[in-house]
């Protein structure tokens, strides 16, 4: 049965049955975390991880604990630094000095911002550690149902990290090694696309022996899927786009899980406390004629008070709770994506029946509960320019606090830093300091 609640509740899957990969977990992380440096490309983890299926479960298991799970998760930080950057989120201590840089932008941002340099350490052990399981599972793990599992998921989360850091950086190294060379936007979008291809190959092969032994709050099928038509739209590839959001269930909910032990890092550092942030206002940050309707149901969803005192407007959606889930991605990207990809090829017919799927959807049909619940759809004029103009707008209501908006704001071409009603106070962001010093090939940095 679907679930219509505001706050849909996943618990984490976490600890596993198995005393064996708990154990193997501790220990992994436990090798990672000891290192002077934020990983050895050389030699990520330890060689008798590698070497058995319980083993690489346990790997796999500890991608979502190091994705999602605490203040230097990639989760946390893509929420928090791009929410920034775009003007989502207001600061409410400047004594969190990573916070308060990245609020202020411009070349208040450097390469020892704790945000930026956690974003990008964690993302790239992400991908190292998939990397390892994608390398060994072939010949390690007999049995077919687990290896398929432990492709799938590693291809998955190798992918994100891929796909997640060349949104915030302007290159990115694609091999696990001393001084990794780096490589351009369309580099790495295409192996981002090519290891979730891999992975769909394996994702209906998946046993339940795997599916028994690993969180399962992340739905690993429709996930790929998703993140196949958000890179396919980033690199221009509509027709694949489109092929793939129409290939993702949209009743269905894939979200990275919390409990008590393991709560929403958002919500724990942040939106609970209210001594981080807190979303700016119900402008979302946007100029007037972007700002969303008060009508709009979607604001009730975000937003714990549509009316506070002294404008103090705190988040409710995902971060209100710590056992709150974080969904992977949103349904309604999907219909986005759809709209977005059919307009840039100047088919408004269909870029106009999805945008009205976002516009016109009801809280009640959405598996959590986004959904603007209005009842007619876009009255604009059907030109291409005015079309994706909406389009963006809705993407900035929907996508709400996703760490999206920033990658969306230069696509959409939208005022950059400097510029006459700037919209984003950075296009990308610097190298952290922990790259540059271990990798004498790290490039120059953007200027802002």
């Amino acid at each position: 049965m679907m679930n219509t609640s505001k706050n849909t509740r996943v618990k984490q899957a976490l600890p596993l049955p198995g005393l064996l990969i708990g154990l193997l977990l501790t220990a992994l992380l436990l090798m990672v975390s000891c290192s002077e440096e934020f990983f050895d490309p050389a030699n990520p983890v330890g060689s008798q991880v590698e070497e058995s299926a319980e083993g690489l479960t346990g790997l796999a298991v500890g991608l979502q604990s190091r994705w999602s799970v605490g203040r230097q998760s990639p989760v946390y930080n893509i929420i928090t630094g791009p929410g920034f950057t775009t003007g989502e989120l207001r600061i409410i201590n400047p004594g969190n000095q990573s916070e308060n840089e990245v609020d202020l932008g411009g070349d208040n941002v450097t390469g020892d911002n704790g945000i930026i340099s956690n974003m990008w350490e964690q993302a790239l052990l992400t991908r190292a550690e998939a990397q390892i399981i994608l390398d060994k599972a072939p010949d390690v793990v007999s049995n077919g149902g687990v290896r398929a599992g432990l492709i799938a998921t590693a291809s998955l989360y190798k992918a994100l990290a891929l796909g997640t850091l060349i949104q915030y950086y302007e290159q990115v190294p694609l091999t696990v090694e001393q001084n990794a060379a780096f490589f351009s936007r369309a580099n790495v979008l295409n192996e981002a696309i090519q290891t979730l291809l891999a992975g769909r190959a394996e994702a209906g092969n998946i046993s339940a022996d795997f599916l028994s032994s690993t969180p399962q709050s992340v739905d690993i099928p429709n996930s790929i899927n998703a993140l196949l038509a958000r890179y396919y739209l980033m690199a221009g590839q509509y027709n694949e786009a489109i092929a793939a959001a129409d290939l993702v269930d949209l009743n269905s909910s894939s979200t990275f899980a919390y409990d008590d032990v393991n709560p929403n890092p958002v919500a724990f550092v942040s939106i609970l406390t209210n001594n981080v942030f807190q979303p700016v206002d119900l402008s979302l940050g946007l100029p007037a004629e972007l700002q969303p309707d008060a009508a709009d149901q979607r604001l009730a969803f975000y937003f714990t008070d549509l009316n506070p005192p002294m404008q103090d407007f705190r988040a409710a959606g995902f971060f209100d709770a710590n056992d709150a889930g974080i969904p992977v991605y949103l349904p309604g990207e999907m219909l986005l994506i759809k709209a977005e990809a059919y307009a840039r090829q100047n088919d408004l017919g269909n870029a106009v029946t999805a945008l009205d799927q976002v516009i016109m959807k009801d809280p009640t049909s959405d598996p959590f509960g986004v959904g603007a619940g209005f009842a007619t759809g876009y009255s604009g004029a059907q030109t291409q320019t005015d079309i994706l103009l909406e389009i963006y707008r809705q993407r900035c209501m929907e996508l709400y606090m996703t760490g999206l908006r920033m990658e969306d704001s230069r696509r959409f071409d939208r005022p950059g830093p400097g510029q006459t009603g700037e919209e984003r106070n950075r296009n990308l962001y610097p190298y952290p300091n922990s790259e540059r010093v271990n990798n004498s090939n790290t490039p120059a940095d953007p200027s802002i």
